[in-house]
């Protein structure tokens, strides 16, 4: 058996290598502590330029206060810094704090810094220029350049070259410091930053509010994020404050990183962040997708921990439920609006092929057509038979040019307007007051109608139940008729009564009103599907079924909606219009798919080339 070895002192040179593999363990982390220190210093400009996805090179360029020699020399060892004004380590207000950065970074690789501090009182000072290769210093000596600093980073990982293999590709390096440069740039919108990867542009944003910096930060996160697609998310509770913006529903990623979250000025990944946006969305979108969001959180500094990992993404807080509550109500508020309200965009919109299927209600004549290239009766592919609703619904009296301008702007109170025709007994088509088209999937719509109605009546602890004439028995696979009998008391406070009829049959007595005649078989099957995906959920469990509400709620609602392949007369059609308006959430369906999309004139004539 080897003896073990007496304890021994590590030299600083080792002590440093160790730490840069915690701090700097990719291109991206020494890209990210160099934009903060750019960020903490008071920089106006902050100018990133990486090759070969940063191994080969990173340099970031910032007009910010500069140093001095001896801040230089300061700077490149281990715990200086100048961005704690106590030992308390509570009322951080800066980015950085550890000092552990540029040393780190210089005992990794060849590491260049040169600064020349700002003007005082109209004397210019010198600049300085200091290099570290491998945790070696070099002596300051003078240079030239403006005010700020240069930090220039090359070779990466060369004195530690067992880390280096571990990097991938500097395609996918590039990706991760782009990230990261991203979410820092929405951190700080007041700076205009400006990214360059192997000698290509990707971005070039200018100082800026909060609004525009978030709409050009977002505009690539499903293809949707323009002015007209965010909601403005507001909320406060015990001393903390959230604002931002959030994409709607029908905006959706595979991943959370179109998630940007913000806490103190400071970009994170938290998972009790990110927990509070799925619940928050998980009435109004599809299971397995991510939202699209902008979160900027304020908590007083002594109710939070930012020194938790060496990378500062994850957070603790001295009251997590409290955070999670102001974030889930506040976008709970944000996306409680009805259908028209913003955040449903046609992005995701392909053409198809023409076909026919085109019904227009015979409640309404058809409009006089205009005389010009087609005849009347070829418009929409239509035969002669069909009729179709108003082409105008929303049209204002004639005013002159003058009349119209000094006209105030008012809330348009019916978004998605008035219904022209139905297309394949499925869709309703509808033109807006601005002109815009509108295409409602009507058993989606209804869905969510419905899902609202039984939700507001079970927190009203009134879900009015029908009973049937003729009680169904339903033949059940044994576990699922276990299942729904095992909770039969739970389910009498949705309308829901059952009994046992034996074996593998239940007999059902009522349902909801709300759901018309639906099919007791798939009903059950589908309640009892729900009621299983908890496997250790127990009758006797406090608010079993309150915690799987909206998706119980979301089954039943499904088998009491219009169904596609109905046909809609046009009252019903434009009633379905109002109540989407009225109704929270009514821009998904239960499942979380878009009700409605909205084509705007620009994206018409986009769609035909004409743009």
């Amino acid at each position: 058996m080897m003896s073990p070895s007496p304890i021994r002192r590590l030299s600083e040179r080792v002590v440093n290598r160790i730490a840069a593999g915690e701090v700097v363990e990719r291109p991206a982390a020494a890209v990210k502590e160099l934009v903060e220190n750019a960020i903490d210093a008071g920089a106006t400009r902050i100018a990133v330029s990486l090759v070969g996805g940063g191994i080969e090179r990173i340099e970031v360029v910032d007009d910010g206060s500069g140093m001095s020699a001896t801040d230089l020399a300061l700077a490149v060892e281990r715990h200086c810094t100048s961005k704690l004004t106590d030992d308390t380590l509570v009322s951080i207000t800066t980015l950085g704090f550890r000092g552990e950065a540029l040393p780190s970074i210089g005992a990794a690789a060849r590491l260049c810094l040169t600064s020349r501090q700002r003007p005082v009182d109209g004397i210019a000072s010198e600049a300085w220029r200091l290099r570290v290769e491998g945790g070696i210093l070099h002596p300051a000596e003078p240079s030239s350049g403006p005010p700020g600093t240069q930090v220039l980073v090359e070779d990466l990982f060369f004195a530690t070259p067992a880390r280096r293999k571990f990097l991938k590709s500097p395609r996918v390096e590039a990706g991760h410091a782009e990230t990261i440069v991203r979410r820092l740039a929405l951190a700080a919108p007041w700076i205009a930053f400006r990214l360059q990867i192997d000698g290509r542009v990707l971005l070039d944003l200018p100082g800026q509010s909060r609004e525009a910096r978030v709409t050009a930060l977002l505009a690539d996160e499903g293809g949707q994020a323009g002015p007209q697609g965010l909601l403005p998310v507001e909320g406060e509770r015990d001393g903390m404050t959230l604002s931002g913006f959030a994409c709607g529903p029908a905006v959706h990623r595979a991943t959370a990183n179109g998630q940007y979250l913000v806490v103190n000025g400071r970009p994170v990944a938290d998972p009790v962040l990110r927990t509070a946006v799925r619940v928050a969305y998980r009435q109004v979108m599809e299971q397995g997708r991510h939202a699209v969001v902008a979160l900027f959180v304020d908590i007083p500094a002594d109710r939070l921990d930012v020194n938790v990992h060496p990378a500062k993404t994850e957070l603790r807080y001295a009251d997590a439920a409290s955070v999670r509550s102001l974030v889930i109500g506040s976008l709970g508020r944000a996306l409680g609006g009805g259908a028209g309200t913003g955040g449903v965009q046609s992005g995701l919109l392909t053409p198809r092929r023409p076909g026919h299927g085109i019904w227009y209600p015979p409640e309404r004549t058809a409009p006089a057509m205009p005389t010009g290239f087609a005849e009347p009766h070829l418009a929409l592919g239509a035969g002669p038979s069909a009729r179709m609703l108003p082409a105008q619904p929303f049209a204002a009296p004639s005013q002159s040019p003058a009349q119209v301008r000094s006209s105030p702007v008012e809330p348009d109170p019916h978004p998605l307007g008035a219904a022209v025709a139905q297309v394949l007994d499925t869709y309703v088509i509808a033109v807006a007051g601005d002109g815009s088209l509108v295409l409602v999937d009507q058993h989606a719509a209804h869905e969510r109608l419905t899902h609202e109605s039984l939700r507001q009546q079970y927190l009203d602890g009134a879900i009015q139940a029908q009973r049937l004439l003729l009680p169904e028995v339903v033949d059940l696979p044994v576990r699922d008729a276990e299942r729904l009998l095992e909770f039969s008391g739970t389910l009498s406070a949705f309308g829901i009564e059952i009994e046992s009829f034996g074996g593998r049959s239940v007999l059902l007595r009522a349902v909801p009103a709300l759901l018309g005649n639906p099919d007791p078989t798939a009903l059950l099957r589908d309640l009892a599907e729900e009621l299983g995906a908890d496997e250790l959920a127990t009758p006797d469990e406090s608010g079993v079924l309150t915690g799987r509400l909206d998706a119980v709620i979301a089954r039943m609602a499904c088998h009491g909606s219009i169904r596609a392949g109905r046909r809609l007369t046009a009252e019903e059609m434009d009633h379905l219009l109002r109540q989407m308006e009225a109704t929270p959430r009514a821009a998904t369906c239960s499942h979380g798919r878009p009700t409605y999309l909205k084509l705007s004139r620009h994206e018409i004539e986009r769609m035909f080339g004409r743009r």
